[in-house]
């Protein structure tokens, strides 16, 4: 690579994006350029060489009116014309004006109105007397055109085009210049002498054709310039007198280039040269480029027909370039409909995405791809490993605001992805809900591009009279240059396809949402349905309980000198089966009474409701000899009395649980970005891994009643509280080496939550987890 200076580099791309060309106020010597009056068609401005070619004064011609220099008839019948605004009609007319004695010269007027709404009349010399007839000017096009039809591909296609617009001018060379999405330009075909250097293939840098040219060939179709090292002339006066500004040539025919540009022509050794503009959807598509050794000049009716075949021949070009992505379009869309089909299959829509054939990787034609949804991710492919996602999510969530973002050059603009460049050089993302994206991965791709010239030497400065100038590059020689962290272009289809996969999934997770809040407000009615026979049937049983238990016991009472050993031995496990079913009741109801809904969730001091929960197993600590200890308790968003009953039944199955040591219990905590995690440590017995999501099942047990006494209830008492506060709770442990329950409460508190929880569709599209 060639080091550039980039403080210069900078200065020159600005003042060539800047530069004014439509102003220069100069126009070709070939031509005469008239600004005129209206409606008097009085001369207001002229150029510096009308005298030499009209043989009158500049002085008369800016006193005289456009029927006092040319026959008086002629200009009538431009008048019309010119009233109308009908210059299609009027371009190209002949206009003779006597030049000595009985001596005629014939140009070819051409009138149009610039930007400030100023007449203007350009004069070339005609090359022939009369009109082209529009028969042989169709038959001048219509050649080439049945020769463009027989091509079936477009490579072949473009250098037909260029074959055919070299017969009809006779230049030099013909080249077809295709803009890249960075405005750079590539050759894609070339007609030309033999013996001349070849420049198929190449590519040149943007400051070739920098912006205001680019505006100007697009404001233009055509563009010529006969003589590239003929003088210009300029305006007289300098400032139009109309405006007080110098003179809009934007839609000139005559206008001069500007120096840089003659001065590259100069380089490239060419003495004239004539461009078409080949424009799609108002934006500069491509050139048609014609350079010839020496000065030529075209006649105006070749140079439109030139125009005519331009337009005609790129609505081909279009028409064969829609043609060649219509197959892989087409491909897109079969795949889209189909991932369509599988999310609305599947429970969550993330399935649909992953799980079949077709999946996420062929709708974009990518190598890897990520879905990030509710804090989570689903890889599919080769990807970034999602520590490097969830950085890579948050640099897109605090700079792209766009429904899609794409670039085939991650690390230029986010510098981390250099290091995982192999499998995401280039980055198609779309986001689906706040912190939540579908992302496509393409790897780096290193590629050889054949430069027309160094493009870190696109242009030079030198210093003229104390100002930095501009100057064009000279050499125009094969350049060679290695292109790294880059992948191969995302192409607008696969963008597009990427755009309704977006409004597919929306559409999907309202669906969705929709028979979620249906589920939703079923599970309601079941649950308060359920809460009712819960408390009915605790309270209808507990009164035979208590018959059974009361005779059970006066039984005893009356006959105990007449029952034997056996006997009262059975009536004291009828007694105890009462009591453990009385405990089973109260913890049934106690658990049904753990309920979202009807509790307070207020700022609550953690602290507090841990002194509540060692009050309450003040005699079980004492017994035990238990050794209690808390880090510094913050204050969160709960229900205070849950998170009491959750402190004291952690406690209390350390102490159960406890081994041949005395027990010691700590009570930890630490914040996380959204909540504050809680640990309850003990030196107990510990649990086997196997069965750490089995013991928060309801009325599961991993002993038996006569080693550890209870119902089962407690942890899953705890698990319901947590999952009221949208919270986790789990458990780390290994058989004798004791155990370590964690939980978490979000820093925001229930409530916010609670609001995702009711409202099923912002639910589901934020991501939430259903408890």
């Amino acid at each position: 690579m060639v080091a550039v200076d980039l403080s210069i580099a900078n200065i020159g791309l600005n003042r060539l994006e800047q530069e004014p060309i439509h102003l220069y106020n100069r126009i070709q010597s070939y031509g005469v350029l008239l600004v005129l009056a209206e409606p008097d068609l009085q001369v207001i401005q002229v150029s510096s060489n009308a005298e030499t070619i009209l043989g009158i004064s500049i002085d008369q011609i800016l006193q005289s009116k456009l029927e006092d220099i040319f026959d008086p008839f002629q200009i009538d019948r431009l008048k019309e014309g010119i009233i109308e605004n009908n210059f299609d009609a009027l371009n190209p007319s002949k206009i003779w004006a006597r030049v000595k004695g009985d001596e005629y010269v014939v140009f070819d007027g051409v009138f149009h109105r610039n930007a400030d709404g100023l007449l203007i009349l350009e004069l070339e010399p005609a090359m022939t007397y009369e009109n082209i007839p529009f028969l042989s000017f169709y038959h001048l096009a219509k050649t080439s055109i049945n020769q463009l039809e027989k091509s079936a591909k477009l490579t072949e296609f473009c250098q037909i085009i260029v074959q055919e617009v070299r017969k009809l001018t006779g230049f030099d060379r013909v080249m077809l210049y295709k803009f890249d999405s960075e405005n750079h330009g590539d050759v894609i075909a070339e007609d030309k002498r033999e013996e001349l250097e070849p420049y198929l293939g190449l590519h040149y840098p943007e400051s070739d054709i920098p912006a205001p040219a680019r505006k100007l060939f697009t404001a233009n179709w055509i563009r010529i310039i006969p003589d590239s090292q003929a003088t210009p002339v300029d305006m007289i006066p300098a400032v139009n007198p109309t405006t007080e500004q110098p003179l809009n040539l934007t839609l000139s025919i005559l206008r001069s280039p500007s120096p840089c540009h003659l001065e590259y022509l100069h380089n490239m050794e060419v003495g004239a040269s004539l461009t078409i503009s080949l424009i799609k959807d108002n934006k500069l598509w491509g050139l048609i480029a014609c350079h010839h050794q020496t000065p030529k000049l075209v006649p105006y009716e070749v140079r439109k027909a030139c125009e005519f075949l331009g337009r005609v021949v790129f609505s081909e070009i279009s028409i064969k370039e829609e043609t060649e992505d219509y197959d892989y379009r087409m491909k897109l869309n079969y795949v889209r409909s189909r991932l369509v089909e599988y999310m609305s299959s599947e429970e969550h829509f993330i399935d649909g995405l992953v799980k079949h054939d077709p999946n996420l990787l062929e709708l974009t034609n990518a190598t890897g791809a990520a879905i990030c949804f509710g804090g989570k991710y689903t890889l599919l492919g080769q990807t970034p490993d999602e520590e490097d996602l969830n950085y890579l999510i948050q640099w897109l969530q605090k700079n792209v605001k766009e429904e899609v973002f794409y670039t085939d050059s991650l690390p230029r603009v986010y510098p981390d992805a250099r290091k995982y460049k192999d499998v995401a050089s280039g980055l198609l993302a779309i986001p689906i809900a706040k912190r939540n994206y579908v992302l496509w991965f393409r790897p780096e791709v290193i590629q050889t591009v054949n430069w027309g010239g160094n493009p870190n030497k696109a242009y030079e400065t030198t210093t003229e009279d104390g100002e930095l100038r501009l100057c064009p590059r000279k050499s125009f020689a094969l350049w060679k240059e290695t292109v790294r962290l880059k992948s191969l272009h995302w192409k607008p289809s696969e963008l597009n396809a990427a755009l309704e996969l977006r409004k597919a999934i929306a559409n999907t997770i309202l669906a969705q949402a929709e028979e979620l809040a249906q589920l939703a407000h079923d599970l309601e009615l079941s649950n308060s349905e359920l809460k009712k026979f819960a408390y009915v049937a605790s309270h209808d049983l507990q009164e035979p309980l208590n018959q059974v238990a009361n005779y059970v016991q006066l039984l005893e009472l009356r006959y105990r000198e007449e029952l034997d050993e056996d006997a009262q031995e059975f009536i004291q496990f009828a007694v105890d089966g009462v009591s453990l079913m009385q405990t089973l009741i109260d913890d049934v109801l106690a658990y049904s009474k753990v309920d979202l809904q009807q509790v307070e969730f207020e700022l609550t001091e953690a602290e507090t409701a841990l002194d509540k929960a060692l009050s309450n197993l003040r005699r079980r600590i004492g017994e035990n000899e238990a050794i209690i200890t808390h880090d510094p308790l913050p204050t969160v968003l709960a229900d205070g009395t849950q998170l009491m009953q959750l402190f004291q039944n952690l406690i209390a199955n350390a102490i159960k649980f406890r081994s041949e040591k005395r027990p010691e219990i700590h009570i930890g905590v630490k914040r996380l970005d959204e909540a504050w995690l809680f640990s309850v440590s003990d030196n107990g017995i510990g649990i086997d891994p196997r069965f750490s999501e089995r013991i928060f099942v309801i009325f599961q047990r991993l002993h038996t009643r006569d080693e550890y006494p209870g119902t089962g209830m407690g942890l899953a008492i705890c698990k319901k509280i947590i999952e009221c506060h949208r919270g986790r709770i789990w458990v780390e442990s290994e058989l004798k080496e004791g155990a370590t329950f964690y939980f978490t409460i979000p820093v925001g508190g229930r409530d916010r939550e609670l609001r995702r929880g009711r409202k099923a569709q912002n639910y589901i599209i934020s991501g939430g987890q259903q408890s």
